[in-house]
């Protein structure tokens, strides 16, 4: 089976919130709720990847030592096993937007089960909360 390398980021801004994207129509997985990231390029490292895929999707700027490693998921589906590093972010430069149609929330942690996740990302939601 295929492993595929994904960084993923809670991005918590100053009141607590998270921010949650919404995977667009026309994607596996659409209308799921995930923290923002995307796939680990080779050659990247996953800090390096997420600074891009932060850039990329909702056009803000952070830097590595931005970045601070909280937990992991590795999940197996159906066609690839997923390893997502996901790290904390509460510096930024920029307001986070969707660039690639997908609808954004900020929600706080105590909600996050009230939004229906990827299988991968469901068991760092309780690891989140009790981090908060």
């Amino acid at each position: 089976m295929k492993t595929v390398l994904v960084s993923a980021a809670a991005l918590i801004d100053v009141d607590g919130r998270i921010l949650l994207a919404q995977r667009p129509e026309g994607k596996s997985m659409a209308g799921l709720w995930e923290f923002p990231g995307g796939k680990v390029e080779v050659g990247e490292t996953p800090e390096a990847a997420l600074i891009r895929e932060l850039h990329e999707e909702l056009g803000i700027n952070t830097w590595q030592s931005c970045l601070a490693p909280l937990t992991f998921a590795s999940h197996s589906y159906d066609d690839f096993h997923l390893l997502m590093p996901l790290f904390a972010c509460r510096k930024w430069e920029g307001t986070p937007m969707s660039r690639e149609n997908q609808q954004l929330k900020w929600v706080y942690a105590k909600d996050l089960r009230d939004y229906p996740m990827p299988a991968a990302d469901v068991p760092l939601v309780p690891i989140l909360r009790d981090w908060l």
